[in-house]
């Protein structure tokens, strides 16, 4: 059963040109983004500050996490265009700090590493002055896979290990949240220039004191950067919202992962793991 819904959890949906120019663009170059995929709450906003997340390797995920409401399935071949229209679209928007994550694809033999590494090549020879920033994923714990992208050298590796491990077997059946940790390690340990990122889901059923050790296991796997968000459900049919977090606790979340080290941290209700992506970089 889900919980009601408290007055804090309420957002205005703007609507104004550049939403539409990003819209556009988007749909000219064929392109998709987790914000529409994954009905993020932050979309209208970040798309009239014309930034997005792009979704790359389609639109339909091979694993069947409880809380995403990304189609799954058998997705479609690969589009070999996808990494010069993402570059065509960094550009046409003006993006300073780009972010690119994908659905999860099992299917490929190296889990798509290689169509993120000629992302990230495309957009640096396109848009040389771009931060970019990766939401990767585990590619099954493949070592291979995970230094193909980490040779592309982008600015942040992001992988998101969404909750506490007690809950993994209800909301991320086939993930594993020590292959989770340990792909961050990995990052700090071949390329520690590369900055790490992680972001955890609230509100699932979790209780304080496990959030504060998955902190202190993203901080001894060298993790950098933390974003803490309330969990929404999708629908009836996904994971229930057990309990919407107040908002002070998400401050006492933010205050609890300053003293453990964390160089950069979001907590709060609308945070999203690439929500303003770029002040991590700037603070």
């Amino acid at each position: 059963m889900h919980a009601a819904k408290p007055d804090w959890i309420v957002k205005r949906i703007p609507y104004g040109p550049d939403r539409k120019e990003i819209e556009e663009t988007l749909r000219g170059l064929s392109l998709h983004t987790v914000c529409e995929q994954a009905g993020c709450p932050n979309l209208g906003e970040c798309f009239c500050n014309k930034t997005a997340t792009f979704m790359v390797l389609g639109n339909v995920c091979t694993r069947n996490c409880t809380f995403c409401q990304v189609s799954k399935g058998t997705p479609l071949p690969v589009d070999a265009q996808e990494p010069e229209h993402v570059a065509q679209a960094v550009k046409q928007l003006g993006l300073k700090h780009v972010v690119v994550t994908s659905v999860t694809r099992d299917d490929l033999p190296d889990g798509g590493a290689g169509h993120f590494t000629q992302v990230i090549e495309a957009v640096r020879q396109t848009c040389p002055q771009t931060n970019i920033e990766v939401l990767i994923p585990d590619f099954q714990g493949d070592p291979d896979a995970l230094k193909t992208v980490i040779a592309a050298k982008p600015t942040v590796i992001n992988h998101n290990v969404e909750t506490i491990e007690r809950l993994y077997p209800e909301v991320r059946p086939m993930a594993d949240y020590r292959r989770s940790l340990e792909l961050l390690r990995r990052v700090k340990d071949i390329a520690p220039e590369i900055r790490t990122k992680s972001g955890v889901m609230v509100g699932l059923g979790e209780r304080y004191a496990e959030v504060i050790q998955v902190m202190r296991d993203l901080r001894a796997a060298g993790c950098e950067f933390l974003t803490i968000g309330q969990y929404l459900a999708p629908s009836k049919r996904h994971h229930p919202v057990v309990e919407y977090i107040h908002p002070d606790v998400f401050a006492q979340y933010h205050a609890d992962a300053e003293k453990l080290g964390f160089s950069y941290t979001s907590s709060g209700p609308f945070v999203r793991s690439s929500y303003r992506a770029g002040e991590a970089l700037r603070s």
